[in-house]
């Protein structure tokens, strides 16, 4: 499908209303891209382009609005190959410029191959480029805190420095989901302030807010808190 027949097909679907919480909460993406596509339409037309064959638009980089990368990102989510997924992946990364975007981009096939994954996750985080970082720690945080997990990754996250708040909030969401599932390996990066102030504090939040921790946790991590004077 040509690039022009999908985006008429996005503007047949504006939210105006939904168009302006975008505008509100993605102050990186100017608001002339955005066109207001709600995210369970966007899902379902990846799908059917997915069976249709959406190769063109794919090729078709960067997009003219926000709502085509989010497109993008839901079709790049359906491909089974990794190989073709994760090069995709790579390439795009490169166009995004937003949280929305970055998050949204899930692709199926990672789980499967999460060995082969870790090298490429590795080099996103270490491009110190905001949106392929922030992704790299996603990655991290959903494929890597279970039954793959390591605790060398809490070190790889731990080093980043970053002035991009993106980045950073990546890195409190990842700590704080650590003290949920990994909480013994997790909890010495606090103990120890291995984190940067901003990002240990927003992490102990975000754990605290958390109703994988226990009650118990939570009163010990309050404690970690870094005091104002």
């Amino acid at each position: 499908m040509s690039r022009e027949a999908i985006g008429q097909e996005l503007f047949r679907h504006r939210d105006e209303g939904y168009r302006a919480l975008q505008v509100k909460i993605l102050p990186t993406v100017p608001a002339e891209r955005i066109i207001g596509v709600r995210t369970p339409i966007l899902r379902s037309y990846a799908k059917e382009l997915t069976r249709e064959g959406a190769a063109a638009f794919l090729n078709d980089l960067p997009h003219a609005y926000f709502d085509e990368d989010q497109l993008h990102a839901f079709l790049l989510s359906e491909i089974k190959d990794f190989d073709r997924c994760v090069a995709a992946v790579d390439r795009f990364l490169s166009y995004v410029d937003n949280w929305a975007t970055s998050d949204q981009l899930s692709p199926k096939c990672f789980k499967k191959h999460r060995q082969a994954l870790l090298p490429y996750i590795e080099r996103w985080i270490d491009s110190g480029e905001t949106y392929p970082v922030r992704f790299g720690v996603g990655m991290l945080m959903q494929h890597y805190l279970d039954e793959a997990f390591d605790p060398r990754y809490l070190q790889i996250v731990a080093d980043i420095r970053s002035e991009a708040y993106y980045v950073n909030m990546m890195r409190a969401w990842y700590f704080a989901t650590a003290l949920a599932k990994q909480y013994e390996a997790a909890l010495p990066y606090l103990e120890q302030r291995q984190l940067d102030p901003w990002t240990h504090q927003k992490a102990i939040q975000k754990a605290v807010e958390s109703y994988r921790v226990s009650a118990a946790q939570k009163q010990y991590l309050k404690t970690l808190r870094i005091r104002s004077r």
